[in-house]
């Protein structure tokens, strides 16, 4: 999987803030390059060649909107049928890559029986590999990894996400503000969970939270998180598990300050429908 991720990498390089065939999957912010589908088309080619009796969920074969994902995830879960799914976003951060800011990477999840066990996040523009093996802990470049030492949401620098469906824009800026008047140190966004998760490994992060996530999304570095030493919850502050949608990464040491500030401010999930 890592060979695989770098090789679709120099492609996202060359088609940064060029590339083709952008188009709109749920809404306009939610976008599509004719790049995802090269990279997932690749990527998914080298590990089924690997791999053949294995499943694979990648995004760009999903159709829009949160149900479609969660019934695609079922689906490849398939009641056990196969052992093993790999579940890819091939560029986490689309509009971050569309704009030509060099924020996204290819994000590649490894589920044993519904369980992770492997994560890979690769930023090719940084040519940075965060990778994580259940039970071995988490590298960046192969050199051991962990998440930040800070004890207080005072000290913690918080990222987050404007995710594309509306009913989490409420919960988003509710978040945001709950944060912010904790205090946090500071509020980031960066348009890829990919990178959030792997940044909040690795310590340059504090935490990380958002109202709707694709599995996809957060896979990998929901177990990037946890292998450095951190912790991964819903925003009800229930185990994180592949159907999780509403994620709260941290160090673990802030965690329990910022899941109630968040949860007082009702940035659990989605809004009701209208």
């Amino acid at each position: 999987a890592e060979a695989a991720a770098r090789a679709a990498g120099p492609l996202m390089v060359s088609q940064l803030g060029r590339a083709s065939g952008v188009k709109g999957k749920l809404n306009r912010r939610d976008l599509l390059t004719e790049a995802d589908g090269r990279v997932q088309d690749a990527i998914q080619a080298a590990v089924l060649g690997a791999f053949p009796g294995h499943g694979f969920l990648g995004e760009e074969a999903v159709g829009a909107g949160a149900g479609a994902s969660a019934a695609a995830l079922e689906e490849a879960l398939g009641g056990g049928q196969r052992r093993f799914l790999w579940i890819l976003d091939p560029i986490d951060g689309t509009t971050n890559f569309v704009q030509g800011m060099p924020l996204s990477a290819i994000s590649i999840g490894l589920a044993c029986e519904g369980e992770l066990v492997g994560g890979l996040v690769y930023d090719p523009y940084r040519r940075e590999v965060f990778k994580a093996v259940r039970g071995e802990g988490a590298t960046l470049n192969g050199a051991p990894m962990r998440v930040g030492a800070e004890e207080h949401a005072e000290d913690a620098l918080v990222l987050t996400g404007y995710a594309a469906n509306p009913r989490a824009t409420e919960p988003f800026l509710r978040g945001v503000a709950a944060a912010a008047r904790l205090p946090v140190r500071s509020v980031r966004m960066l348009g890829s969970a990919a990178v959030m998760s792997a940044w909040v490994a690795c310590g340059r992060a504090s935490a990380y939270f958002e109202a709707d996530l694709n599995a996809w999304d957060i896979a990998a570095g929901a177990l990037l998180v946890t292998e450095a030493g951190g912790a991964i919850t819903d925003l009800d502050g229930g185990p994180y598990s592949l159907r999780t949608r509403a994620v709260l990464a941290s160090n673990g040491r802030v965690h329990a300050e910022l899941l109630s500030t968040l949860q007082a401010a009702g940035c659990q999930g989605l809004d009701p429908a209208p």
